[in-house]
């Protein structure tokens, strides 16, 4: 299919294009969706946009640092006390954060309840729902970027698409929820 906004063509389950961020099932049907005109250069540069206050709608709006920061914040003090009382077990505190995490992102509300809080979900890189194994790899990688001394947190304020380096290696995103 290809992208009514940029021409680009897309995997035909895409939810948004990859290259500009357009929504592809917001325009109307995908059959309707046609290539660039021949005139623009196959290696024409066309930039992802975010969306602000006001902006076309069909565009993605990445959660950037402080959004996903307050998230978490609500995340860890809504699972204090059942980590505190899986604690007793070898690993369970680790378990219980885990099945939150993996289990809620993976649902199809897509994100945990301090994400629903802030608008924001977890997608694919097409801007689908993600799998529990998916969300599992992306939980655990967390554990590389704290190792790091946070640095794979800090990379969401930097990278292109707000990405963390468990977004990086789960090939997820965490975007604003479409209302």
């Amino acid at each position: 299919m290809f992208c009514p906004n940029c021409g680009t063509e897309n995997d035909a389950q895409a939810r948004f294009c990859r290259q500009c961020g357009n929504d592809l099932h917001s325009t109307g049907s995908p059959q309707a969706a046609q290539p660039a005109p021949a005139t623009q250069p196959a290696y024409a540069y066309t930039p992802t946009y975010t969306t602000m206050p006001g902006a076309a709608p069909g565009i993605i709006e990445y959660a950037g640092f402080w959004k996903r920061f307050i998230a978490y914040i609500i995340d860890i003090l809504i699972m204090l006390i059942p980590v505190l009382l899986a604690s007793i077990i070898p690993l369970g505190g680790i378990i219980v954060l885990w099945l939150y995490f993996a289990v809620m992102e993976s649902s199809e509300s897509q994100s945990t309840l301090g994400k629903r809080a802030m608008g924001i979900i977890v997608t694919d890189l097409n801007g689908n729902r993600i799998t529990f194994g998916k969300a599992t790899i992306r939980h655990f990688s967390k554990y590389i970027s704290i190792l790091i001394l946070f640095i794979g947190y800090i990379m969401i304020g930097f990278t292109e698409k707000k990405q963390g380096l468990h977004d990086m290696i789960a090939g997820t995103l965490v975007v604003a929820k479409r209302k």
